[in-house]
């Protein structure tokens, strides 16, 4: 349990824009930790280790990518109770993002709406904060895993996209517990085509190739996982579940935010452009886990993610057939205690 209930300090960030806030509390986590002042949002970790994918994760709830896309506060967020924690996404050059306002909350449905577009300050300044972190010092059993996220540069061309994952792969892999290929975010022009048959064949090839060169060159097998998309059917996610296995990726994460509003229909700012995310997302969200359990059978991971706003939420996750969920909207809605609710009810379902 955090010393200060977030209860206290939520109406004075929701009296700020939504990204002015984001950047408030950032600023905060970024500035307090590895200090006192952290014993603010400080919570015991609850112990409830489970190997995936090669990794011992302390437990199954982690930090989904685009809360830290800089890698600024990865001391700050460990200190919240997670098992591990995804930063990112990162692109090779550093870019502004699309223009503002650009996230949007709506309230009455515990959701978000974002059209960031990837903004971040670039590869060589995420991986000096990446090295900057003190985690990794810390003598602890089953200490925090970390997850670095990879995506494309908006003026990249789709057909050059492969380009700039592979940059970032190469950079972020020797830093990395396990890298997400995002290919899911529906912000980045033409992004998600990347998700159909020959282009995901393509990327993945290119991906795992370089993989087997960072293999040699590190001494080290690092896990790749790839992120999608919920507006996906039934057929799309048994492509992309064969396509995954046989490039020889070591997990899927599902899902990114959506572009339905069909939950939201007629609140305010629900008919912004970008991606939903929050409450609304979670049965879209454990419906792809659901389906893609199903096309990979047993073993294969799966880090559920969409919608968590409680332990109950969590576990529906994990029954939908997730080995791992991550929680963001749940966050900022909820605040830190529901890392160690969620955490402590999947561990009691088990």
């Amino acid at each position: 349990m955090s010393l200060l209930p977030y209860a206290l300090a939520r109406p004075f960030l929701f009296g700020l824009d939504a990204e002015t806030a984001h950047e408030v509390t950032m600023a905060a986590l970024a500035g307090s930790q590895r200090t006192p002042l952290s014993l603010v949002y400080c919570s015991g970790r609850v112990d409830d280790p489970v190997e995936i994918a090669g990794l011992t994760f302390a437990n199954r709830v982690g930090l989904a990518a685009g809360l830290d896309k800089n890698a600024r506060c990865i001391d700050g967020l460990a200190a919240m109770g997670f098992g591990f924690v995804e930063v990112g996404t990162v692109t090779p050059k550093a870019q502004p993002g699309n223009p503002k306002p650009r996230m949007f909350r709506l309230p009455q449905s515990k959701a978000l709406i974002n059209r960031l577009g990837f903004n971040n300050d670039g590869l060589d300044a995420f991986l000096t904060n990446v090295q900057t972190s003190k985690f990794r010092r810390q003598q602890v059993k089953n200490p925090l895993l970390l997850g670095l996220n990879i995506g494309k540069n908006a003026a990249t061309p789709i057909e050059n996209a492969v380009d700039d994952y592979l940059i970032c792969l190469d950079g972020v892999y020797p830093h990395a517990d396990y890298v997400t290929v995002n290919i899911s975010s529906p912000n980045t022009k033409n992004l998600r085509a990347l998700q159909s048959d020959d282009a995901l064949d393509a990327l993945l090839g290119r991906i795992a190739e370089r993989r087997e060169t960072l293999v040699a060159q590190h001494g080290k097998r690092v896990p790749l996982f790839v992120k999608i998309a919920p507006d996906l059917d039934e057929a799309q996610v048994e492509v992309i579940a064969a396509t995954l296995k046989r490039h020889g990726m070591d997990g899927v994460v599902a899902t990114n935010t959506t572009l339905s509003r069909e939950a939201v229909q007629g609140q305010p700012h629900a008919d912004e452009a970008g991606g939903l995310s929050g409450a609304p997302v979670l049965q879209a969200s454990n419906r792809v886990i659901s389906q893609l359990r199903a096309a990979l059978g047993k073993g294969f991971p799966i880090i559920g993610v969409g919608g968590i706003m409680s332990g109950e939420d969590a576990v529906s996750k994990i029954k939908a057939g997730a080995d791992l969920v991550q929680i963001y909207t749940g966050l900022i809605y909820q605040g830190p205690d529901l890392v160690p609710q969620a955490a402590l009810a999947i561990k009691k379902s088990h």
